[in-house]
């Protein structure tokens, strides 16, 4: 579909060059989102009373309105955007080796 969209596969000089290359930095933008969500689950600390507010359904206090300004707040946001920056990056790894594996192949 690629080598049909894309003059029957003749890919540019500067794209062949620049394919790997542009992988071996999407693999190590992965392999930093996956230290830092590491590194971020390690830190935080464990909350034996999440259970329970979920069988009493107690959840107005002040500490449950603010905490994402406190620093569990921040670990979980944290968390949060690397988990989400390791899909991104993995997707478009895959997108680009599928095109350029119908390119080679």
């Amino acid at each position: 579909m690629f080598n049909y969209l894309l003059n029957a596969g003749t890919l540019p000089v500067w794209i062949e060059r620049s394919f790997p290359i542009i992988q071996i930095v999407l693999l190590a933008l992965i392999a930093i989102s996956s230290v830092i969500v590491i590194i971020a689950v390690l830190r935080k600390p464990a909350n034996p009373e999440s259970g329970t507010n979920s069988i009493t359904g107690i959840s107005d206090s002040y500490y449950m309105q603010n905490k994402s300004s406190t620093k569990e707040g921040r670990l979980q946001k944290l968390i949060i955007i690397a988990m989400s920056c390791i899909f991104a990056f993995t997707v478009v790894y895959f997108i680009l080796q599928a095109i350029l594996n119908s390119f080679i192949g």
